[in-house]
């Protein structure tokens, strides 16, 4: 497979020499994709699938209805489980799961006090703002 010019090309290739990943070590398929897509879907074959032989990851995508989108998504997610693969807690998707995890948490007893603290506080403040006279 040739690498294309484009700078979105280079990237993608870097990174994945920069995880050990070869061209020659990957083996495309083309088939044909299923959902929504229209006649495109079922006429061409525009969907990826792309293996790495020496780690046995293996990567599917149809995202898209173009099949040169849809081999460097391939090589994109293959990316991504890689580096998944090798760096564990340090990758970036263990790191956003890991954020909206914090996000989700339960608030410390403590924690939900002050805040409703600051609520009342604020709320009194603005009380203080009415006119003199003015009813709820």
């Amino acid at each position: 497979m040739r690498i294309y010019d484009s700078e979105k090309w280079q990237a993608l290739a870097a990174r994945l020499l920069k995880l050990g990943i070869r061209e020659e070590e990957l083996d495309e398929q083309f088939v044909r994709s299923g959902g929504p897509g229209g006649q495109n879907v079922n006429k061409v074959s525009s969907c990826v699938l792309l293996t790495h032989r020496p780690s046995g990851l293996s990567v599917r995508c149809q995202e898209e209805r173009s099949q040169g989108l849809n081999r460097w998504l391939a090589r994109e997610r293959l990316a991504d489980k890689m580096e998944e693969r090798l760096l564990g807690a340090a990758s970036r998707r263990r790191q956003e799961i890991e954020k909206i995890r914090r996000q989700k948490r339960k608030r410390s007893k403590r924690a939900k006090e002050k805040m409703l603290e600051s609520k009342h506080h604020r709320s009194g403040i603005k009380t203080s703002r009415k006119r003199v006279g003015q009813e709820e």
